[in-house]
């Protein structure tokens, strides 16, 4: 609206003692705190600033008069006109006015109005100063404070979208005999359809949690307007929509949500098209909300951003909204959704928006500022498209959290091996934040993968030395069955040299042989597991198999001692995942340790019982005890201590192995006294399917 009066003469030279300004956009930022109206219009009347008390004193937000003409509040009379042609010639005015509110009535209103000049001499704009006259009633004073309860939280609102849903609502109203609840289905339709144009600083208060201005721009109002009086405020937009009157206004009453207490929405039509403004009058629950939750707010960031770790704060809704579309459609398994719908997760990686890092984040991915970070998830899950998936069926799911190890690329190139947790909302709401949280843990997996690979060498170490303690037994072990294809060998030339060949009798023989040669490459094929040097590699196993080819091992040991072993090996036990080797190695140090303990034993009964077993909590149980003079109570405690030994000639390392392969298979092994003389060995490991599940 152009509000430029006509035939104003301006003044070519500037008159003595008038305003001059150096440059438009020096208005000062302390009008914002003054108890009277400012307003800075140019002089062809359009507003370029409107103060808080101005939008006390008119009832118009700024957001709906910045850039109008200020024409649009006054009546275009002979008294007008001719106060502007004294404005504009002597460079001030000073009088009552006669202004319109929102809701069409006419205030009285004292103000004083001055030009500004530029350095040129010409007239640059006019700042007026006002207040209600104290003819019409107002009290002195009474609006020295403009608390903020008295602005109204402003919205400019795009409805050309609905316009089609905009007028099915106003024809279903006027046929009548629509079911309330479909009407109220329309309704929720058209707040979500209406997009945010503007918002006012009130408004990103109350509703826009930590988001800002820019990221409610263009969002759907349903996003961030109060469920409870959606179906309402979407009648408003209809009525205004649909409305004859031109610049009507339309309102109601609304019940306190919990933001503001009993808040007045006031709705009307924009001068383009297709859009309409949304001011809503209240006052908070309690004026200290804003002070406690502005100091809250900045506490929250200081600790946010002095976080030694790497955070980041993801606005999700759009993806919560298209979430509860999905589950209102059955889907219960998402991950097979997601396998089916892949979009969808490069719609996620491509619209999250992070709307806050921390300086760590910053220092993690080698950005210059936050800002390099301010963009949508995509980036972090480069590499690891998968583990965005997994973020998506947590919240999906209702987790309150989610973690994994995976892997991000920085801005430079490089790759971390990052462990990421997420922190989703507690309820899930429409305004949400998740919380990511990055911690570098490249150099803790590249120890560990060291650590892992001194107890492989360590281990390995172990088993040769307990090699070279069974040189006997494995020298007797490979000696019998060669022994044995010999003397086959022989008799099989005997009986072929003979005039009538006994060629049935050399078969037999000569399945003996193959039969030695097969157990001879067996027991070498034993001894260069054990030898091996190898990572651990996890296969099924079976325990009972382990423990009859570790006997193998000290055969001979035992029966040069004559020692007796007993075994009561549980059957049909469940295969487990493990590695043989290392298993292995724990029954035959356990072994040797018994034959060694009883070979000291000079009188009495020389017996090994071993035997395995299923436990009461379904874990595998394997259990040794000895005829020996078990253990000092003493030594009990620290039987598994690296390079503890009460051998003269031992290294004490072969228990504190044991005790380590048993923990990395995820069990425990225990030594003890056996009340009936000797000592006890019991190691448990859980049972873990091949598939993984415990």
């Amino acid at each position: 609206m152009n509000t430029k009066l006509p035939d104003a003469p301006l003044p070519s030279v500037p008159p003595k003692d008038k305003l001059y300004v150096a440059a438009k956009s020096s208005e000062p930022d302390i009008a914002e705190f003054a108890s009277e109206s400012v307003i800075i219009f140019d002089v062809e009347g359009a507003v370029h600033y409107w103060n808080p008390a101005s939008e006390a004193l008119y009832g118009w937000p700024a957001l709906t008069m910045i850039g109008r003409g200020i024409g649009h509040l006054s009546t275009r009379s002979e008294n007008e006109r001719e106060h502007w042609r004294m404005l504009l010639q002597e460079g001030g005015w000073q009088g009552v006015v006669s202004r319109r509110t929102p809701s069409g009535i006419h205030i009285a209103v004292d103000i004083r109005q001055y030009v500004r000049y530029a350095q040129d001499g010409t007239p640059r704009d006019v700042i007026e100063y006002g207040r209600q006259s104290l003819n019409e009633g107002a009290v002195a004073g009474a609006d020295w404070h403009i608390p903020d309860r008295l602005m109204a939280a402003s919205w400019e609102i795009d409805v050309s979208d609905a316009a089609a849903l905009i007028a099915e609502i106003a024809r279903l109203r006027e046929a009548g005999g629509i079911d309330e609840r479909d009407m109220n289905a329309l309704h929720h339709k058209l707040v979500k359809a209406a997009r945010i144009v503007n918002v006012n600083e009130r408004t990103m208060r109350l509703v826009g949690g930590n988001r800002g201005r820019d990221l409610m721009i263009g969002q759907p109002v349903a996003g961030f307007w109060p469920l409870e009086s959606r179906v309402a405020v979407a009648g408003l937009i209809v009525d205004a929509m649909t409305g004859q009157t031109e610049g009507a206004t339309y309102r109601r009453q609304m019940p306190s949500d919990g933001i503001l207490r009993d808040p007045l929405v006031t709705v009307w039509r924009a001068e383009e098209p297709g859009r309409i403004y949304v001011a809503v009058n209240g006052a908070v629950d309690d004026d200290r909300s804003y002070v406690y939750l502005r100091a809250s707010e900045a506490r929250y960031r200081k600790l946010v951003h002095h976080m030694p770790v790497a955070l980041w704060q993801v606005d999700a809704s759009h993806m919560g909204r298209i979430y509860n579309d999905i589950r209102e459609t059955g889907v219960t398994d998402f991950g097979a959704y997601l396998d089916e719908h892949p979009e969808l997760i490069e719609l996620a990686a491509t619209t999250v928006q992070i709307t806050d890092v921390n300086r760590a984040a910053v220092q993690l991915l080698g950005g210059t500022s936050a800002l390099d970070l301010m963009r949508p998830v995509g980036y972090l899950f480069t590499i690891s498209r998968h583990s965005l998936r997994n973020v998506m069926i947590g919240r999906f799911n209702g987790q309150a959290d989610h973690s994994e190890v995976t892997k991000v690329q920085t801005f430079d190139g490089r790759v971390l091996d990052v462990r990421m947790s997420v922190t989703y909302p507690k309820v899930l709401a429409e305004l949400d934040v998740t919380i990511f949280s990055f911690e570098d843990v490249t150099e803790r997996l590249s120890m560990e993968a060291e650590i892992r690979q001194l107890q492989a060498d360590f281990t390995h170490a172990a088993r040769i030395s307990t090699l070279g303690e069974l040189t006997t037994s494995i020298a007797h072990e490979i000696n019998q069955p060669l022994a044995a294809i010999v003397t086959n060998a022989e008799t099989s030339l005997r009986w072929l040299s003979r005039d009538d060949p006994n060629v049935e009798k050399v078969k037999a023989l000569t399945t003996r042989i193959a039969a030695s040669g097969r157990r001879a490459s067996d027991i070498v094929q034993h001894i260069r597991g054990m030898a091996s040097k190898r990572q651990p590699e996890r296969s099924a196993i079976d325990l009972n198999e382990i423990v009859q080819e570790s006997l193998i091992f000290i055969r001979h040991e035992i029966e040069s001692q004559s020692i007796a072993i007993t075994t009561n090996l549980a059957r049909s036990l469940p295969e487990t995942m493990g590695d043989r080797i290392q298993l292995q190695q724990v029954v035959v140090n356990l072994l040797i340790n018994s034959v060694q303990a009883v070979e000291a034993q000079a009188k009495g009964k020389r017996e090994i019982c071993i035997g395995t077993q299923l436990t009461e909590d379904g874990a595998l149980a394997f259990t040794l005890r000895d005829t020996g003079p078990g253990i000092r109570p003493d030594d009990l405690d620290r039987i598994f201590e690296g390079f503890f030994t009460t051998k003269e000639a031992g290294m004490g390392i072969g228990l504190a192995i044991c005790q380590s392969i048993i923990a990395e298979h995820g069990g425990s092994i225990t030594a003890s006294n056996h009340a009936g003389g000797g000592a006890e060995f019991r190691f448990v490991i859980p049972v873990e399917a091949p598939d993984g599940s415990a």
